[in-house]
C-alpha cells in the first residue's frame, strides 16, 4: 500500500484509539491530535486512506471511519450507543440510538449486545461515570453483585443488583445515594448485565 508517511501515521492514530478506546477518532479528534488547520486536511488525508483501501468511510456517522478488514474479522462487534432512553420505548428502539461503535467483542465474556450512555454519577465508586459507555450483554436475569441495566417503571437505570431472601434491591456505587427497594408492585425488569465500561472523557 503506497501510503504518505502523514497518512500512514494518521492511520496508526485510528487503529491505536479503536484499542485503546473501543471507538474510532472523530475528524475533530484528527483535526486537533495533528494540529490541522482545518476539518478539510483531515478529510483530504481519510479520502486519500479510504481510496488505497486502507479504511472505508462510513456517511452520515460522527465515527463512520473504519480500517480495513475490520468487517471480516469474525471478534468485530458493530454495536449500537444507547442514548438516554425514551419513556416506555425498548432500550434497543431504534429512536433511542445515538451513534455506533466497532470494537474486539472476543475482549468481553459474555459479549456486549449494546452501549449505553451513562447519565449521572451513581455508579462512580465502581469506575462508572457521567457519559461513559456501558457495554452491555442483553439478559433478563442476574446474579446479586453484578452491575445490570434494569427498567424501573419508565425509567432506565444502573446499578448493582443485591438479592437477600425474597428482597431486591438496586444499589448505587456512590454513598451520597440510598440504594432502590424493588417491591412487588413496581414494574422492574433486568434488561441486561454491564459486562465492560469505554471511558469517553479524560478529565
Amino acid at each position: 500500500m503506497n501510503l504518505t508517511a502523514r497518512q500512514r501515521e494518521i492511520l496508526e492514530f485510528i487503529e491505536q484509539q479503536l484499542r485503546e478506546r473501543g471507538l474510532p477518532p472523530t475528524r475533530a479528534d484528527i483535526v486537533a491530535h495533528f494540529g490541522f488547520a482545518s476539518p478539510n486536511a483531515a478529510q483530504c488525508h481519510l479520502q486519500a486512506l479510504a481510496r488505497h483501501g486502507a479504511i472505508e468511510l462510513r456517511p452520515n456517522q460522527a465515527r463512520g471511519i473504519v480500517p480495513a478488514g475490520a468487517d471480516s474479522r469474525a471478534s468485530a462487534l458493530s454495536l449500537p450507543v444507547i442514548g438516554r432512553v425514551a419513556a416506555g420505548t425498548p432500550v434497543l428502539a431504534v429512536e433511542n440510538h445515538d451513534d455506533e461503535i466497532r470494537l474486539d467483542g472476543s475482549a468481553f465474556r459474555p459479549a456486549p449486545d449494546y452501549a449505553l450512555r451513562v447519565e449521572g454519577d451513581s455508579m462512580i465508586e465502581a469506575g462508572i461515570f457521567d457519559r461513559d459507555l456501558l457495554l452491555v450483554h442483553r439478559s433478563p436475569e442476574a446474579r446479586s453483585g453484578q452491575i445490570v441495566v434494569a427498567r424501573l417503571g419508565d425509567e432506565v437505570t444502573v446499578k448493582r443488583l443485591r438479592r437477600r431472601g425474597r428482597g431486591t434491591w438496586l444499589d448505587p456505587a456512590n454513598q451520597r445515594l440510598e440504594p432502590i427497594r424493588v417491591t412487588a408492585a413496581d414494574d422492574f425488569a433486568i434488561e441486561g448485565l454491564g459486562v465492560g465500561v469505554i471511558r469517553t472523557r479524560l478529565d
